[in-house]
């Protein structure tokens, strides 16, 4: 897995015992079968660690930790909320930027009404969109849960906590609350908040004004702060 993917060399090195593990081996072969037997798997392979290309792990300020890829067709593409350029904003994503907006531009609708969804722009500033699990079966949202990925995951945010400092780790929901509690919270900053889903943003996700504490954090520390408006431009 790790010789066909596309992922910057500070995370290669990084990662190498984990691709070579059998829980690793277990899931490809987990995969391989799903696709053998049909099943649509969300994003494209070429796709499933695009967050390690687009953020190296010395670049990254901020890590924004999501569940489960999108299981639409189109709109997954290996960054947590994300979706490509031309796909309908999903409702979690529009409540983001309702956030955004309300935090950082006094309410002004500016990227609730640009429905640009693609979050490159963040990436490239540092922004480690991580899901906890990397791929999903189409119209199947968490099937791919307990196949190995979180054990993936938990081991990349463990090294991002222990072998970086004054990073942003934003939690939105129980969920990605749950998998943060292996964060070092004396090196780094820990905000959390309900999940911006429509079933749940009103109960603090909204008004939450992640965006500005994270910034001011990143500034206090020296780094510079996220243009969180870039997705417009």
């Amino acid at each position: 897995m790790a010789q066909r993917i596309a992922i910057d060399p500070s995370w290669q090195s990084r990662l190498e015992t984990e691709f070579a593990a059998p829980y690793m081996h277990e899931l490809r072969e987990y995969l391989a079968s799903r696709k053998a037997q049909s099943a649509v798997v969300y994003p494209h392979s070429s796709n499933w660690f695009n967050a390690f290309a687009l953020t190296p792990f010395d670049a990254v300020k901020v890590v924004i930790l999501g569940q489960d890829p999108y299981h639409g067709a189109g709109q997954a593409h290996g960054l947590s909320f994300s979706v490509p350029d031309g796909v309908a904003l999903p409702p979690s994503l529009l409540n983001i930027y309702k956030e955004v907006d309300s935090d950082l531009a006094d309410g002004v609708p500016t990227l609730t009404q640009a429905r640009k969804g693609c979050l490159i722009p963040w990436a490239a500033q540092g922004v480690f969109l991580l899901n906890s699990v990397l791929t999903v079966e189409s119209g199947q949202a968490a099937s791919h849960q307990g196949r190995g990925w979180e054990t993936f995951t938990d081991n990349v945010i463990s090294q991002l906590s222990r072998e970086r400092e004054n990073l942003v780790f934003l939690l939105w929901g129980s969920y990605a609350q749950k998998k943060g509690q292996v964060i070092n919270a004396g090196r780094h900053l820990v905000l959390t908040a309900p999940h911006p889903s429509p079933l749940s943003a009103h109960r603090g996700f909204l008004g939450c004004r992640h965006f500005s504490r994270t910034n001011q954090w990143l500034i206090e520390h020296g780094m510079d702060p996220i243009d969180w408006f870039a997705v417009d431009r």
